[in-house]
């Protein structure tokens, strides 16, 4: 799959390209930034906001408002759409999928959306981004600024279904593995698939009413046909939601489940220790007494004692035995 290559961390600009309108496009650096004109074509610019050239650039070259300029190079942001009379911005969060990162650390991506222009922004790799643009350079890319957040945002969603079938999956098996494996093994896997359930779940609510946004509040960016697919997205997001709130409970009842059983187990080895100690007090205290110091002790004098206090020691406790189990106490 192709990954996106940044330039090196000290320009800032992960790339910038003028699109065709037809599904095609060709690079430009910061200079061909800095000289583009509507005329040439659409611009797409992607920052690397980590770095400091792109927040001064956004915020005093790009003759973006100050408002909008600020929020694409925010630190923290939770995901929203703002129309505006000059575009649209909109701020979502994809599945991290970066080499050893969690899926449920989401990453943020920043867009402003023009008829001419597009700017994104993050401060880590998204991979929806390189893949549209590997896209633009085979010339299937998309050919308005309306199309481009489609293509983002279907993107985006895509990714996060597979986590949460992932999730999914892995609460089957954990269910499955419950009776073979340790349970508190599984305990903890499943305190750990809890954890990223709700991770996921918290910037998802956001999105999906930032979708529904989109949709909502018309906007000169986006065609009607634009408002149909990301209305779907949205809708596709609420199903993502209903799954991790069913994942959520499953999982609370398998906990549930699980602290039901080790009590029942704990319960069980309670009753063993109990039942050995009621069926040995009895015989324990008879053999005391005939273990006593003192004369007069039955059986003392004779070479059969030991052999029939020892029968009757087992006697007795296999009455016991009897007893306890016809009153089913194990």
């Amino acid at each position: 799959m192709n990954q996106q290559q940044p330039l090196p961390t000290e320009h800032g600009l992960v790339w910038a390209m003028i699109l065709d309108r037809k599904g095609g496009g060709s690079r430009i650096g910061w200079d061909g930034l800095a000289s583009w004109r509507p005329e040439q074509g659409l611009l797409w610019a992607h920052f690397d906001i980590s770095e400091p050239a792109p927040e001064h650039w956004l915020e005093e070259k790009s003759g973006l408002e100050l408002p909008i300029a600020a929020a694409l190079v925010a630190e923290d942001t939770r995901p929203r759409s703002a129309p505006s009379r000059n575009g649209l911005l909109v701020i979502l969060r994809g599945v991290n999928l970066n080499p050893g990162a969690e899926p449920d650390d989401m990453v943020s991506v920043r867009v402003w959306l023009e008829r001419d222009r597009i700017f994104t922004a993050r401060r880590r790799q998204l991979r929806i981004s390189g893949e549209i643009k590997a896209a633009i350079e085979s010339g299937e890319g998309p050919a308005s600024p309306g199309e481009f957040l489609c293509v983002l945002v279907e993107g985006l969603v895509d990714r996060i279904g597979e986590s949460v079938d992932e999730l999914d999956e892995h609460i089957d098996a954990l269910e499955e593995a419950a009776g073979e494996h340790n349970i508190m093994e599984v305990r903890s896997q499943l305190a750990d698939m809890r954890r990223q359930t709700a991770h996921l779940r918290r910037f998802l609510a956001p999105q999906r009413d930032a979708l529904d946004r989109l949709v909502r509040q018309p906007d000169a960016v986006l065609s009607d046909a634009d408002n149909l697919a990301i209305r779907e997205q949205a809708d596709r997001v609420q199903r993502f939601i209903e799954d991790l709130d069913l994942i959520r409970e499953r999982g609370m009842v398998s906990q549930e489940e699980f602290v039901s059983r080790l009590a029942f187990q704990q319960n069980q080895r309670i009753l063993v220790l109990s039942v050995l100690s009621a069926v040995f007090l009895p015989l324990t205290f008879l053999t005391g007494l005939m273990g006593m110091n003192v004369g007069g002790i039955p059986g003392a004098e004779t070479t059969l004692g030991f052999i029939g206090a020892s029968a009757l020691l087992v006697a007795l406790g296999a009455l016991i035995a009897v007893y306890f189990r016809r009153r089913k106490w194990f």
